[in-house]
Parts: structure tokens; C-alpha cells; sequence
């Protein structure tokens, strides 16, 4: 009996040691990604990017470009379990912006008395913000940048009041918080909260957060990681809320029924979890609505095609 009873025990055991064998090699096949910063470490972003938009009124093509170059440098302020207070600093920052009837470009640190735009972005060089982030990546708060486009605007006190207004609202849609957090949410990818293996798909869903009324649905697929390193693929879909009004450029108002594609490449450091490499690129097509306005001798609502095709890239350093 006992010889039957230890016989059985080994063939259990035999049988056990492939199941826990192929259990580890399943597990080995997993990944867990999040962000992991340690508080003083020291960062070195570089971002360009050039946006066009193309509008058709009346049958003529008119167009908008925005091109930024920027360095950011970004510094770990604090950091918990799953949460960090990140603050980052504009060190470089060149904008060219052409539209219809104006052309601004601008470098902060070249001095330009005829460019009351020059003035506004030297004064926010330098002066510190910060962005309240989890470790999935999700964004809690971002604090102090409207603050400092608030004292940027000053510099445009000895204009007309209809120029402050229109140089206040450029700074606001290309710089302010929102502005910020908008892009920033794109450039981070959000992480799923549980292991992952290569193919592995996750999504997430953030709103449009400049001019346009709307959602982002947003989606990663995890391509290859090693111990270093992992390669991401990003996908996203825009939508528009056709009914929500917004002001463009020349202070129309109007609504937009838009749809877009977003495409983006990602190569994450797994230390950190930020992309050292990351390009994207992200087209829309639609129609905004402009509302009558006398002021702007719109006397009824018309139909405006458009298209806003937009290609950035970034790159990310630890210096510290």
C-alpha cells in the first residue's frame, strides 16, 4: 500500500513539474510598464512639430501653419508610490505662425521689438510648472503655466485692445494649459494597470482640450520589449461634437463636424517609462460650420471644408 501511495506521489510530482514549468515561461512572456522616477532625476525634451490647416471659403484655399521647436527641461520634484509631481521648464522656444494676413516668427531668446509675440514667450523661459501624473500616466492637475501666460500678457499692453485680444488668445491656444495637457496626454502613453504581452491592445479615451469640442479615443499595442527597452504602436480616432460652438483664428464662431486618424510610434525606456523616441502624426477632415455674424460680415451660417493635417516628433533624455 505504501509502495502504491509513493509511486502515485512521483507520478503527481512528474506531471506537476511541466505545468509549473510552462506556468514561468507564460509569466516570462509578460510585462508590466508604468512610469518610475525617482525625485531630483533630471529629463531633456525636445519636440517639433508643424501643423497645417486648409480651409475652402467662397471656393478659395486659405491656409494656417504652426511650427514649434522647443526644448523643455523637466525635473522630478516629488515622487510616491504611483504618483509623481513632475516640473518643467521652457528652455528653447521657436514658434512660426502664418496665416492669412499675419506672419509671426518668433525665437524667446532673440530679441525683436517688432514682434510684441518675442517679448511674451522670453518672459516664460525658464519659470517653472508642474504636471501632477500617476503611474499609469494618467494626468491629475497641471499648475502654474495659465499663471505665467497671464504675466506674458503684459508685454502686450501697449497694443490696440482688438490686437491684445487676438495675441492673448494665440498665446492661450498655442501655450496655455490646456494647450499643454492636450499634447502631453499624447506624447505619454497611458498604461494598462495589469501585465501585458507582446500584442497586447489597450485603450483609453481623453477630450479634445484646444478649440475643438470632442473626444480622443486613443489605443496602444505593445510591439517587442526586452529588458531595456519596449516599441509601442499608437493609433487614435478624433471626433467632434458637431452642436458645441469654438472661435477660430479671425474670432468666427463655429461648430465642427470633424473626424480624424492619429498614427504614432513609440520607443519606451522601461526605467523610466518614458518614450526616448516618439513621432506621430495625426490628419482630420470635415466641415466647420461658420455662425452669422454681422461683425464679420457673415450674414448666414455656411458650410466650410476643411482639412488639419498635423506630424510631430520628440525625443527624451535623462541628463540626471
Amino acid at each position: 500500500m505504501m509502495k502504491r501511495f509513493l509511486v502515485t506521489m512521483a507520478m503527481g510530482a512528474v506531471l506537476a513539474l511541466p505545468a509549473t514549468a510552462q506556468y514561468q515561461e507564460e509569466k516570462r512572456d509578460y510585462v508590466d510598464l508604468s512610469y518610475n522616477f525617482q525625485k531630483g532625476q533630471q529629463f531633456e525634451l525636445k519636440q517639433e512639430s508643424r501643423s497645417e490647416t486648409y480651409t475652402t471659403v467662397n471656393d478659395i484655399m486659405q491656409r494656417v501653419t504652426r511650427d514649434f521647436n522647443n526644448t523643455i527641461a523637466i525635473e522630478v520634484e516629488d515622487a510616491a508610490a504611483n504618483h509623481f509631481y513632475l516640473t518643467f521648464r521652457y528652455k528653447e522656444l521657436k514658434f512660426n505662425f502664418n496665416a492669412r494676413n499675419q506672419n509671426i516668427l518668433v525665437d524667446a531668446a532673440v530679441p525683436n521689438d517688432k514682434e510684441p509675440f518675442q517679448a511674451a514667450l522670453k518672459s516664460i523661459l525658464d519659470h517653472p510648472f508642474t504636471v501632477d501624473i500617476t503611474g499609469s500616466g494618467f494626468i491629475n492637475k497641471i499648475t502654474g503655466l495659465d499663471e505665467l501666460l497671464d504675466k506674458a500678457s503684459a508685454t502686450f499692453s501697449k497694443l490696440k485692445e482688438d490686437e491684445q485680444e487676438a495675441y492673448k488668445k494665440l498665446m492661450k491656444d498655442q501655450f496655455g494649459t490646456a494647450a499643454f495637457r492636450s499634447w502631453l496626454e499624447q506624447l505619454l502613453v497611458i498604461y494598462p494597470v495589469r501585465s501585458i504581452k507582446t500584442g497586447t491592445r489597450w485603450e483609453e479615451t481623453v477630450p479634445i482640450r484646444t478649440g475643438l469640442v470632442g473626444d480622443i479615443d486613443l489605443y496602444w499595442n505593445l510591439q517587442t520589449w526586452d529588458a531595456r527597452t519596449a516599441k509601442i504602436a499608437g493609433t487614435g480616432k478624433v471626433h467632434t461634437n458637431k452642436v458645441e460652438t469654438f472661435t477660430i483664428e479671425d474670432g468666427i464662431t463655429a461648430t465642427a463636424e470633424i473626424d480624424g486618424d492619429i498614427m504614432a510610434n513609440y520607443l519606451i525606456d522601461r526605467n523610466t517609462g518614458l518614450p526616448s523616441i516618439c513621432a506621430q502624426n495625426t490628419e482630420m477632415n470635415g466641415t466647420y460650420t461658420y455662425k452669422a455674424n454681422k461683425a464679420k460680415r457673415i450674414k448666414k451660417d455656411i458650410k466650410v471644408p476643411v482639412k488639419i493635417v498635423t506630424n510631430s516628433s520628440y525625443k527624451i533624455k535623462q541628463m540626471k
